[in-house]
């Protein structure tokens, strides 16, 4: 206590483009109280069960800077979770400091004593031991300014030239787990389980009191009623779903008693935009709905984004459930909680994180997508394989064919997969401070070549596994994969019916249109690379090798 925790932490957080967060602050947010009053009420012992569930869900995060109580060390558990799962800085004072900081703070519990120097020795001769085991970093905290303190730290940590230094351990856990994982379907072609059945898949995003389920089956739909709660429900779907499966979503609802009201917006990637969100807005209002209405985005990844916006934004927050319709949306945009709409100055530019109740993916529905939209979601299939699991690659490469016939089996499998990757993910770092924008491989290209033809004359996947091809070149150009790996990317992106080659932007327009990125920072473009094949990293690289990479990915 009283070492500056707070101060710095904010100041690292901010050089480091991180999320600051206090779990003190964080458990008075969840009780509603302030600590001094939980000590007088509860004692220090509930105090601490509160602060270690506080310190768990928080380290399974990424992206963050976490500043813990005094006391976190205590815990066993902590302590184990604070050394594997970050790096630890030891803010370290000595006791006439705290006391000068810590005079006039009445908000420390463990101070209110007749002799609070005595009872600062006595933790200080407790925790001092415990501080030392985990800490990866020790900084004295004196008279140095904060500026000093936090170079300090980013100079002792490697991370002053590094960036991407500071998310390789969760990349290397996440790896790990999935590995794990590969091993357990490797020789399935059935799904990832803790619940499953032939060609069917059931999967859980932990995110604490915000996880959900993923059910993945055909005829999934049939189990809608059985995520929401609510008696109220408001379908969201666009002209070409409604006529395909309106109906039997509305029936399937209406039979358990349900009220249902719906809203049918125009079809295409066009319509992910304010004035569709507006529309949202009215009908909810119209319709009279409150805060316990579920909204159902019945759809591609625009009704997705569009829906999950507007539940985020309609009355500061109401539940929704995902059915996503095509397989881009089955196996990405339905997962995750990352919601918006397209402004005509960058696509994706204005949203919110928010999560769903539960994604209800019904492998059936993909039987009336059309060639072109199915081989279009094969490319986020693709990125998952490319970026985290090689072996999930040469799976893919295996069994394209298959996958493109809908072999209902195949399917199972890959799109389980992929959401599984998805989960561990977004559960590492659910609001893309660092680890998650590896998702985003290919996409700096992608978001450039759909912003300047304008969004829907190439879909979204289109635009992908041609940006994917494009990543692969410039990671082969910067030596950090091999002509071979480059080869198999472009190979598998053409084998899956998706373009790999860029349409001719011109030099400007290609670095006008990637400059709005939301990967980018000081005005510096950057890059989802392989480093090396199944390994991604978030990087800016030479413009000479990017324009080389453009000249050569481009119709000429």
């Amino acid at each position: 206590m009283g070492s500056g925790k707070t101060t710095i932490g904010r100041a690292l957080a901010k050089k480091l483009n991180m999320r600051f967060v206090d779990s003190d602050h964080e458990v008075e947010a969840r009780t509603g109280v302030a600590i001094p009053v939980i000590f007088d009420i509860e004692g220090e012992a509930s105090f601490r069960r509160r602060e270690a569930k506080v310190i768990r869900d928080l380290t399974a995060q990424c992206g963050i800077v976490l500043a813990t109580g005094g006391g976190a060390v205590l815990n066993e558990q902590n302590r184990q979770y604070l050394l594997s799962r970050g790096t630890v800085v030891y803010l370290r004072a000595s006791v006439p400091q705290i006391l000068k900081r810590t005079s006039h703070d009445k908000n420390r519990p463990l101070l209110h004593a007749s002799d609070p120097r005595k009872v600062l020795e006595e933790l200080t001769r407790q925790r001092e031991p415990l501080y030392q085991e985990i800490a990866h970093v020790v900084i004295d905290t004196g008279r140095p300014h904060t500026s000093q303190v936090v170079h300090t730290i980013l100079a002792q940590l490697n991370w002053l030239d590094a960036p991407n230094s500071r998310l390789q351990p969760h990349l290397h856990n996440l790896v790990s787990d999935l590995n794990e994982s590969t091993q357990r379907v490797s020789n399935s072609k059935t799904s990832m389980h803790t619940h499953s059945q032939k060609n069917s898949c059931f999967l859980t995003v932990d995110l604490g009191e915000r996880s959900y389920p993923i059910c993945i089956a055909p005829d999934a739909i049939n189990q809608i009623a059985d995520y929401i709660s609510s008696h109220q429900v408001m379908i969201i779907t666009n002209t070409t779903i409604a006529s395909l499966y309106l109906d039997q979503v509305k029936a399937l609802l209406l039979a358990t008693g349900k009220k249902v009201e719906q809203l049918i917006l125009p079809d295409g990637e066009e319509y992910k935009s304010m004035e569709s969100l507006s529309l949202i807005f009215d009908t909810l209002l119209k319709s009279k709905c409150d805060r316990k209405t579920y909204l159902i985005a019945l759809g591609g990844g625009v009704i997705g984004d569009l829906t999950g916006f507007a539940a985020a934004s309609y009355m500061r927050g109401v539940s929704f459930v995902q059915i996503p319709t095509t397989l881009l949306s089955q196996v990405d945009s339905s997962v995750g909680g990352k919601t918006g709409i397209n402004h005509p100055l960058g696509k994706n530019m204005i949203g919110a994180f928010y999560q769903p109740k539960a994604v209800v993916i019904d492998i059936n529905f993909l039987s009336t997508l059309p060639k072109r939209e199915f081989s279009a979601g094969l490319a986020e299939v693709i990125k998952y394989g490319a970026i985290i699991d090689t072996e999930f690659f040469t799976w893919l490469e295996k069994n394209c064919q298959q996958l493109r016939a809908q072999d209902k089996t195949a399917l199972t499998y890959a799109i389980g997969r992929s959401c599984e990757i998805k989960a561990k993910v977004v559960q590492l770092d659910e609001r893309e401070s660092g680890l998650r924008a590896i998702l985003n491989f290919g996409h700096t290209f992608a978001h450039a070549i759909e912003s300047a033809l304008g969004y829907g004359v190439w879909l979204h996947g289109e635009a992908v596994g041609c940006g994917m091809v494009m990543a692969a070149d410039l990671s082969h150009r910067l030596g950090y994969i091999p002509e071979p790996e480059k080869d198999r990317i472009r190979a598998l992106v053409a084998a899956a019916g998706l373009p790999v080659l860029a349409p001719d932007l011109g030099l400007v327009t290609w670095l006008e249109k990637m400059q709005i990125d939301k990967k980018n920072e000081g005005g510096e473009i950057k890059f989802v690379l392989l480093k090396p094949m199944g390994h991604a990293v978030v990087e800016t690289v030479p413009t000479k090798i990017l324009e080389a990479t453009l000249l050569t990915c481009c119709m000429s």
